[in-house]
């Protein structure tokens, strides 16, 4: 996805990234049409960034005004570029106040939920900002009611699948805000790795079925109780060992939320069943 035009003042373009395989890329996106916000500044390799400014160029060139970038989130697979980009194009970052703090790059506007993003044009769209934290702390996610379309960053993909990492996740905000996402009715869904998204809102339901699924088999695992290594492979029995290191911080905000839920207790380093 290259350039490619996906819905009238919408085009995408997808860079090589240091992302989690089997993902390689990270999917940008040109939103409006004639004022333009330019989605995931990502791309932090020299050759990639290249062809990611001569395609903003190029949008420049067709008679837009390229007025921000905008950060779902602050991974390094989608702001990688971000210090080169501002520079090159002149043009301020946008995002949320908890993306803004773990940033080294300066966030020109912190977006809140609720906000909206007027972007004027022969065909004006108006973006609603969603604070949809669960996989990071200020992600934030877009959607255009009139187009049907919804900007989602790292909620969901259609290659590989959402890591929840502890120490910054939260399966509990995770789970809620695909709800909200699929309350939405979007027609298409736009994610940072991966095709576009027809019918989304059977991708929201799977994602959180599978959620619920892992749950009851962590469930299932805990038997006399145990460490995270210990319940790592029966909670997954289903994966290879190559994917534990990415399962045992899924199996961890599991267990995060199964304590907050009061279905399990922590005793020092194991986990019974409460």
């Amino acid at each position: 996805m290259r350039g490619e035009r996906i819905r009238e003042g919408v085009a995408g373009f997808a860079a090589e990234t240091p992302t989690l395989p089997p993902a390689t890329d990270t999917n940008s996106y040109a939103l409006g049409s004639r004022e333009v916000i330019l989605v995931e500044p990502a791309t932090p390799y020299e050759a990639e960034q290249q062809a990611w400014l001569a395609w903003a160029r190029a949008i420049e060139a067709n008679g837009a005004t390229i007025v921000a970038l905008f950060a779902t989130h602050h991974h390094p697979d989608h702001v990688g570029g971000a210090a080169f980009f501002l520079e090159a194009l002149g043009v301020p970052l946008w995002a949320h106040e908890a993306t803004a703090a773990r940033l080294r790059t300066p966030v020109a506007r912190k977006l809140a939920d609720g906000e909206t993003i007027d972007l004027d044009g022969p065909s004006p769209q108006r973006w609603k900002v969603l604070h949809t934290p669960g996989h990071a702390p200020g992600h934030l996610c877009l959607f255009e009611r009139t187009l049907g379309v919804a900007v989602v960053g790292d909620m969901v993909a259609s290659v590989g699948t959402i890591l929840i990492e502890p120490s910054e996740g939260d399966m509990t905000e995770y789970l809620a805000q695909l709800s909200r996402l699929e309350a939405l009715g979007a027609k298409v869904a736009l994610p940072a790795h991966g095709a576009p998204i027809e019918d989304p809102g059977r991708l929201f339901r799977a994602y959180r079925a599978h959620r619920y699924m892992r749950e009851e088999r962590v469930m299932m695992s805990l038997g006399a109780g145990g460490t995270l290594d210990d319940l790592l492979p029966r909670a997954y029995a289903d994966v290879g060992p190559d994917v534990y290191p990415i399962a045992r911080m899924s199996l961890e905000a599991h267990l995060v939320k199964l304590v907050r839920d009061g279905r399990v207790r922590r005793v020092d380093d194991r986990y019974v069943a409460a």
